[in-house]
């Protein structure tokens, strides 16, 4: 559905300009959900912005639906712009309108009956769960009940794509949630083809199905998710994995000396992460069993992304067959990390 071929954006000059994008080049499959994550500065919203040519690029070339929208003029644009829409972080709602409005505004001009559009609004605003509020204005809504008007507002022109530019970022936790529910139930009964920008890797992990990471201007790391999740090539990936969960947290216990990992002599602390969907043994017990080792558990954290669990746990460990019982960790695909020894 996108395609983007070395793909450049400069702000300025060649020599003295902001290098915003560098030579990415990616593909979205027809109706994937996709994540673009990236620290602030790293080029995502300016990438997603190239999708559409919001920002025309410096290099490179943009395709989605099989047409290359960096060849075309200008008038041929603005229509092949209505197969994408948008939607934005401060939810861009008129203030002065009703919610029905604000999903009606993309159908003027429409061949549609003033009849059709009123049936159509009805139906979006059913979809996005807000069918009484029609008459509300923005300023009765809440954050989240305004995404969702936004959200209907960008599907009243039947887009193909949906570029969604830190679109969770200003709602809490709950209400985030929400969101990412909608749109991915909108996903599977429409088969849009969505784009998710977010410097949140929990965003990621709940919805996307593949995930290419940015950092200064270029994508660094791209595959699925569970791959990114569990064996994260690229430092700035790892950073972002260690936001969403608190296996990290060992590490600054033992710096700081807390009395929590403090070891007697044969004792270590050893971090397991599962690295493959396969894992659905019952592993911790079956290696004390087997190998007679003690397993003290200081933290875990395991979830399911995509029917596999992920995650890991740390422990202390004692006894006389540890090693072996790490060599037997790594032949299950679970990776085990010594961090401090007795």
């Amino acid at each position: 559905m996108i395609q983007l071929e070395h793909v450049s954006k400069t702000f300025g000059g060649a020599e003295s300009g902001v290098h915003a994008v560098r030579d990415v080049s990616l593909k979205i499959e027809a109706g994937e959900i996709f994540g673009i994550i990236g620290y602030s500065g790293a080029g995502k919203s300016t990438l997603v912005r190239c999708i559409n040519l919001l920002e025309r690029p410096t290099e490179g070339t943009v395709t989605v639906d099989g047409r290359e929208l960096t060849r075309m003029p200008e008038r041929e644009l603005r229509q092949e712009r209505k197969k994408i829409s948008m939607i934005f972080q401060h939810f861009n709602l008129m203030p002065s309108r009703t919610v029905a409005q604000n999903v009606a505004f993309p159908l003027k001009g429409s061949a549609l009956t003033a009849e059709q559009q009123a049936g159509k609004v009805k139906a979006l605003l059913e979809l996005v769960g807000l069918p009484d509020k029609a008459g509300a204005y923005p300023s009765q809504l809440s954050g989240g009940q305004k995404q969702r008007v936004a959200i209907a507002r960008a599907l009243a022109s039947d887009p193909k794509v949906l570029l969604c530019d830190e679109a969770t970022s200003a709602l809490d936790p709950q209400t985030t949630r929400s969101i990412l529910r909608l749109i991915q139930d909108i996903n599977r009964k429409t088969g849009i083809t969505v784009v998710i920008i977010t410097h949140e890797m929990a965003v990621v992990k709940d919805v996307c199905q593949r995930v290419a990471v940015m950092d200064g201007g270029r994508v660094v790391e791209m595959g699925d998710v569970f791959s990114i999740f569990s064996t994260p090539r690229e430092a700035v990936t790892r950073s972002f994995i260690a936001t969403t969960s608190n296996l990290s947290k060992v590490e600054e216990l033992i710096e700081a000396g807390s009395p929590m990992v403090e070891l007697k002599p044969g004792e270590m602390i050893v971090r397991m992460t599962y690295t493959r969907k396969n894992v659905s043994e019952a592993i911790i017990s079956d290696i004390s069993r087997r190998f007679g080792i003690d397993i003290n558990i200081i933290y875990s954290n395991l979830e399911v992304i995509e029917d596999a669990p992920l995650g890991g746990l740390v422990a202390i460990l004692s006894g006389d067959r540890v090693q072996e019982a790490l060599e037997y960790w790594t032949s299950k695909n679970v990776r085990a990390e010594v961090l401090k020894r007795g």
